[in-house]
């Protein structure tokens, strides 16, 4: 069951980490943060993207966890 994730929570998880991954309620993919492109504060998320700003709810964040990438994500199995 997903739960709604604050503001602090979500900062806290992307300052550990350098990025995060958060389930959006109004997208179908998971979102990359990284502390280089995305600013949380109290009520939102600003995400800076090559061709634009995706600005959403935190309390639509259902979801947060750390992306990480193995071998095998890079085929060097």
């Amino acid at each position: 069951m997903n739960r709604i994730m604050d503001a602090d929570e979500l900062q806290e998880m992307l300052e550990a980490n350098g990025e995060l991954m958060v389930a959006v309620a109004e997208f179908d993919q998971p979102l990359e943060l990284h502390l280089h492109d995305a600013e949380i504060d109290d009520e939102s998320v600003r995400l800076e993207l090559t061709d634009g700003v995706l600005t959403f709810d935190v309390d639509e964040v259902s979801g947060a966890w750390q992306h990480t990438h193995s071998l095998a994500d890079l085929g060097l199995e």
